[in-house]
């Protein structure tokens, strides 16, 4: 018995330490994951100003539950404070396995993200990982007695309490900055307008269709053999039939608009080479980088490269470059969903050859770029 609680304790341990690791060098990810989660529950009518409310607290919220997926996974492995950290491995193992489960079940949420971008899971084997666990905390709450701190004194404490702080500048670093390691489709390297084409091997899913016709105040539903012209057209009804796969493509949502409305993406990816700059909103404190924007805008003009503004938030931007700062910069729209995906820090500048990504910064990262 007491090999198979070490057994457990080390397989709980070391996943709860991976996941929170793999969440912390991207927790603007898990922020996005939960904010999700409130605007499908405030859509279905759960309580809609409670989860208003709980959005605008979805990054706190995220940091909280990275730094104690850590830190209870190190205090389990070292054995400190055994009781409390296994009653706190509980709660959070019964929170993920409601939100794992909803996933699974209610089909409105593809992923949960548990293990971040960087390591996908199927909704199955998401539910399937977490009952696991739940059941090894479950086995060692009740067979708590063979687990002992692997120290003595004070030794304990200081790990935890190690492991809370570099969680903490971890998060903080790459907040900042950007994540450690980019598992998203905007990454140096990728070709953005060939990653927005359908893949080579998708299926497509296969839908039946019924059309409804009516004539004389009747309506009738056709498969096939439809009526002649004396009957006029209501409506057309598809139910699918089998779900495809590898139908999307991984970049999906992404186009630039100018201020007339026409699409741009093109023409503006096909250039030789240029400056992307992403801006979510201008909320964030232009004074710690609108200087070393300037910086870099100067070397771009003296180099004869273009900088194109890409925004959710036409006006609002336009307000800022170009006319608090006087920059007459070209400002695209986009979704602001893509946004979130390629610029993980607000703002971030791409580097461009082309459709392909060769450099990514973080507002905190400009004067590396400008020199």
């Amino acid at each position: 018995m007491k090999i198979a609680v070490q057994i457990a304790r080390i397989i709980v341990g070391a996943l709860f330490i991976f996941s929170g690791i793999v969440k912390a060098i991207d927790p603007l990810g898990l922020t996005y994951k939960m904010q999700e989660f409130f605007e499908v529950w405030k859509d279905q009518g759960y309580a809609p100003d409670i989860m208003i409310d709980l959005h605008h607290y979805s990054f706190l919220f995220s940091i909280i539950m990275i730094v104690l997926e850590v830190v209870l996974g190190v205090a389990l492995l070292v054995g400190y404070r055994k009781k409390l950290t296994l009653r706190l491995l509980l709660l959070l193992m019964l929170l993920f396995t409601f939100l794992t489960s909803y996933v699974l079940f209610s089909g409105k949420i593809r992923t949960c993200g548990c293990f971040g971008d960087c390591i996908p899971l199927t909704p199955i084997q998401t539910f399937t990982k977490d009952i696991v666990l739940l059941l090894l905390i479950i086995f060692m709450l009740l067979k708590n007695k063979y687990i002992q701190p692997l120290f003595k004194e004070l030794l304990p404490l200081a790990i935890v309490l190690i492991a809370t702080i570099g969680t903490c500048l971890l998060l903080w670093h790459v907040y900042e900055h950007l994540p450690i390691k980019d598992c998203l489709p905007y990454k140096v390297g990728n070709n953005i307008l060939a990653l927005r084409q359908m893949p080579a091997d998708a299926v497509q899913d296969e839908f039946s269709y019924v059309f409804i016709y009516e004539k004389a105040g009747q309506k009738k539903e056709f498969t096939k053999d439809f009526p002649d012209s004396t009957w006029t057209f209501v409506d057309r009804k598809a139910t699918l039939v089998k779900k495809g796969k590898n139908n999307v493509p991984l970049i999906n949502d992404f186009s630039l608009t100018d201020k007339d409305g026409a699409d741009s993406t093109e023409a503006i990816l096909n250039k030789a080479a240029y400056y992307l700059l992403f801006v979510q909103d201008a909320d964030h404190a232009e004074d710690k980088w609108m200087n070393s924007f300037t910086e870099l805008y100067n070397k771009a003009k003296k180099d004869g490269l273009p900088v194109y503004v890409v925004t959710s938030n036409r006006d609002k931007i336009a307000q800022l470059f170009n006319k608090a700062h006087d920059f007459k910069l070209p400002i695209y729209a986009c979704d602001g969903t893509a946004i979130k995906a390629a610029a993980r820090a607000n703002p971030t500048i791409f580097f461009m050859k082309g459709p392909v990504v060769q450099k990514k910064y973080s507002w905190a990262d400009f004067d590396a770029l400008s020199k």
